[in-house]
């Protein structure tokens, strides 16, 4: 039987069992689900859009966080915390794999998500890592680009769960956004320093 055609929504519990509209399990199991979708695509519930009532839909709804809500409580902290920072990684990659800059996004936006999902307090944090507070409050802010060290230490905090190069690819998407906002002035404002060039244009 198709399942697009034949559920309402699908969601995908921490077991790898997935959850219909009737809560009873479906035949398929997680190692099938890998060969038609990618891991990224199972780390979290997805649905499959189909039109509902306003009955329906509101059943389902219910269902679905009753479902979330067994699966959430049966969960340790550290199954919580893994699947926090799996979210904050496809985030990152999202925003840095993404063809234009989105404005929403920036190290100091990640940076908070980070510190947020830890349950920390920001001086905690700014301590763990071995810098100021005001440093750090400046880093969130997006007041001073991150030193080469600050990624560094953040993969060592994150014990490798979030690489140095994902926080590196964070700080180049967000000047490549600067530069594409500000071009057009940046271009007259260097403009007179340029005497020469090339005739010819590609």
């Amino acid at each position: 039987m198709n399942i697009l055609e034949s559920t309402w929504f699908v969601a995908v519990s921490r077991t790898g069992q997935l959850v219909c509209d009737n809560l009873e399990p479906l035949t398929m199991t997680y190692k099938k689900l890998l060969q038609e979708h990618s891991p990224r695509d199972l780390a979290e519930s997805f649905v499959f859009p189909v039109k509902l009532s306003a009955k329906q839909q509101k059943a389902a709804d219910l269902q679905l966080a009753e479902a979330r809500q067994k699966v959430q409580e049966k969960m340790t902290d550290a199954e919580r915390l893994t699947g926090r920072l799996m979210g904050l990684k496809f985030r990152m990659e999202d925003y840095f794999g993404a063809e234009k800059p989105n404005t929403e996004y920036s190290f100091g936006y990640f940076l908070k998500l980070y510190i947020e999902l830890l349950d920390l307090k920001r001086r905690e944090f700014a301590g763990q890592i071995g810098i100021d507070e005001t440093l750090l409050s400046q880093l969130i802010n997006q007041r001073r680009t991150p030193p080469d060290y600050i990624p560094i230490r953040l993969e060592l905090h994150s014990n490798n769960s979030i690489p140095t190069e994902y926080w590196f690819r964070v700080i180049k998407k967000d000047r490549e956004g600067i530069i594409l906002l500000n071009k057009a002035a940046m271009r007259k404002k260097e403009m007179k320093y340029v005497t020469g060039g090339i005739s010819v244009r590609l």
